[in-house]
């Protein structure tokens, strides 16, 4: 099954850029830009990841892109990326990264915007991977900054296919933001959200409402609002569930007790992706795999979820009728 899986045309929708940054990248851009990390060796960090919650988790996070500089430091982590999900049988990514943690360092926007965008380009080209770029915003922080932000990104503007809210969800309503949300699809820029991770289900349709978001990222605990799972199911809202991330940040103890498969009995448009794949313990194919063992799945309940993606992603119309065609053939 494993080896089917791999040849399955994925799209993965849920991806942080930074959240991809294995321990051996993290001590060659260090000693790159001569900064010193707190561990002694690349074990020393796997070590520590060992996480009771989102919290925690985001505190190795954010110390882990301080290693990130420059627009080539930028560009490696994206391509060692798309390498490891070349073997996955990704077909298409969509990078979301956070520019204000970059900006807080000194990093100028640039920096993550031309190093990624130069990756996107060189993998299409070299790996056939197709991608599209999200910006998103830390809804930790000020939600001006975040309006302030996305002007200081209008130079690139054609080149974001999406906004995003990420980072720590509990006691930070999505509603705070609706303003650079408005922004940005004035624009002509959709949104995305995180939702119903470690928050309520109240937040997922607020991130809905108030954000007019097109997708819900995480979405799992929509499920304690019948009301919110039908409209959710009316209107094929797709949700980029991340199955090891949430055992890996005790969203769920055990995969075996994820809500995956009563989300998809309720009729929700459900995805599956890796999250943060260097924290969480696996990439895409992990992921799937990991679901198969777990839920004994069939090739048609994976077609399906796929399919899902496949239509759900940011691409050009002709880029997906191929790969829909590609699944087609599975």
């Amino acid at each position: 099954m494993t080896t089917w899986l791999r040849a399955l045309p994925k799209a993965e929708l849920h991806l942080h850029i930074e959240g991809t940054l294995e321990p051996e990248l993290m001590f060659a851009l260090a000693a790159r830009n001569g900064v010193t990390l707190p561990y002694d060796s690349v074990e020393a960090v796997r070590a520590a990841y060992d996480f009771e919650d989102l919290p925690s988790f985001l505190g190795l996070y954010y110390q882990g892109m301080g290693v990130l500089h420059t627009q080539d430091d930028f560009y490696d982590l994206a391509m060692a990326y798309f390498a490891r999900a070349r073997e996955d049988g990704v077909v298409h990514v969509e990078l979301s990264f956070d520019p204000q943690a970059h900006l807080v360092r000194g990093v100028p926007l640039e920096a993550p915007f031309e190093g990624l965008l130069a990756a996107c380009r060189e993998a299409r080209s070299r790996y056939d991977i197709s991608s599209a770029l999200i910006m998103s915003f830390l809804r930790d922080r000020d939600p001006a900054e975040a309006l302030e932000v996305f002007e200081q990104a209008t130079p690139w503007h054609a080149m974001i296919d999406a906004v995003g809210l990420d980072s720590a969800e509990r006691d930070h309503p999505p509603g705070r933001f609706a303003e650079v949300f408005a922004r940005a699809r004035a624009t002509g820029i959709p949104g995305v959200a995180h939702a119903g991770e470690e928050g309520p289900a109240a937040y997922i349709r607020e991130a809905w409402e108030a954000l007019e978001v097109c997708r819900i990222d995480h979405g799992v605990r929509c499920l304690e609002d019948p009301e919110l799972v039908a409209r959710l199911c009316e209107a094929r809202i797709p949700l980029t569930v991340c199955p090891l991330s949430n055992v890996k940040l005790k969203v769920t103890d055990t995969l075996a007790e994820h809500p995956l498969p009563a989300l998809r009995e309720a009729g929700l448009n459900v995805t599956l992706n890796s999250d943060d794949p260097a924290y969480f313990g696996g990439g895409m194919l992990d992921n799937y795999v990991a679901c198969h063992e777990a839920f004994d799945w069939t090739r048609d309940d994976f077609i399906d979820m796929t399919r899902n993606a496949l239509q759900a992603a940011f691409m050009a119309e002709e880029r997906r009728e191929a790969l829909l065609a590609m699944l087609q053939k599975m």
